[in-house]
């Protein structure tokens, strides 16, 4: 079956001062002259990508493109207009990325992470919205380092994470703090894998490992403001809200910076020793 938006192999039936019309038995399409292999004869089996042209007709080429039916890949903008961007696909004609299927609104010259899929026409377009696109049984296990980007934040489950623009992963609301926003390239500790195959991941590493890095952010923010206004007994919002930390975190990176004896804590904050 001939199908837009797939890479096929189909068999050359008849030349034409057009080109090569290939087909699988039921259907024919026509492959562009231009796109015709040199030597191709009738019979030849030929490798094709199908997809319409700028007049709507299925037509297929020997080009590989950037993207693929159902597929995710970090595309260019080439134009934007009244109707969305228009992202290079690595053929003859570009993707239509429709505002609609936007998660924010993208430059000429931009990379986007987006998955292609047919519209009610049967067109071939584009969709930020990835989630649904990306596979799960990412070949990781707990602890492993992976690098993703950040494709949407949502206040109830997390933030959603695209490991190596493929596989799907979310770091849970209460491992995340806002310390990225939508489009950022993040690096994460996989904190463990859910039945479905999905990776939980988490910003932090582990607390051992995490401790230096905390204290030597505290010790950092009391030497530019002088001290902080509030000790690790403060609400945990408010530690939040301040230093992007966890309570308990704060407490062991702080707890770190009094046995190097870096810092005191007073009623009224915490100070860099022989600083106050």
């Amino acid at each position: 079956m001939i199908e837009v938006g797939k890479t096929i192999t189909l068999n050359v039936k008849r030349m034409t001062p057009q080109g090569a019309y290939l087909s699988d038995g039921e259907s024919d399409v026509l492959l562009p002259l231009k796109q015709v292999p040199e030597d191709t004869e009738v019979g030849d089996a030929l490798e094709v990508f199908i997809y319409r042209d700028s007049k709507d007709r299925i037509i297929s080429t020997v080009r590989t493109p950037l993207i693929r039916l159902h597929e995710v890949a970090r595309l260019e903008v080439k134009e934007m207009t009244k109707i969305g961007a228009f992202l290079d696909m690595g053929l003859e004609r570009d993707l239509l990325l429709p505002f609609h299927e936007m998660t924010k609104e993208p430059s000429v010259g931009d990379k986007v992470l987006a998955a292609m899929y047919l519209d009610k026409s049967g067109r071939l377009c584009a969709t930020e919205k990835i989630y649904k696109y990306l596979e799960n049984e990412a070949p990781y296990k707990k602890d492993d380092e992976v690098s993703g980007v950040l494709y949407e934040i949502s206040r109830n489950f997390g933030a959603f994470v695209a490991v190596d623009d493929r596989y799907s992963a979310l770091i849970p609301a209460r491992e995340f703090g806002g310390e990225a926003k939508e489009g950022d390239q993040v690096t994460c500790r996989v904190t463990g894998v859910r039945e479905d195959g999905r990776l939980n991941l988490s910003l932090r590493k582990k607390a051992y490992l995490q401790m230096n890095d905390d204290a030597e952010k505290i010790l950092n923010m009391i030497r530019v403001e002088n001290g902080l206004s509030f000790t690790d007994k403060a609400e945990p919002d408010l530690i939040k809200e301040k230093t992007g930390m966890s309570k308990a975190a704060f407490k062991r990176a702080v707890g770190h910076l009094l046995k190097e004896k870096l810092i005191t804590i007073e009623e009224d904050g915490i100070y860099e020793r022989d600083k106050h």
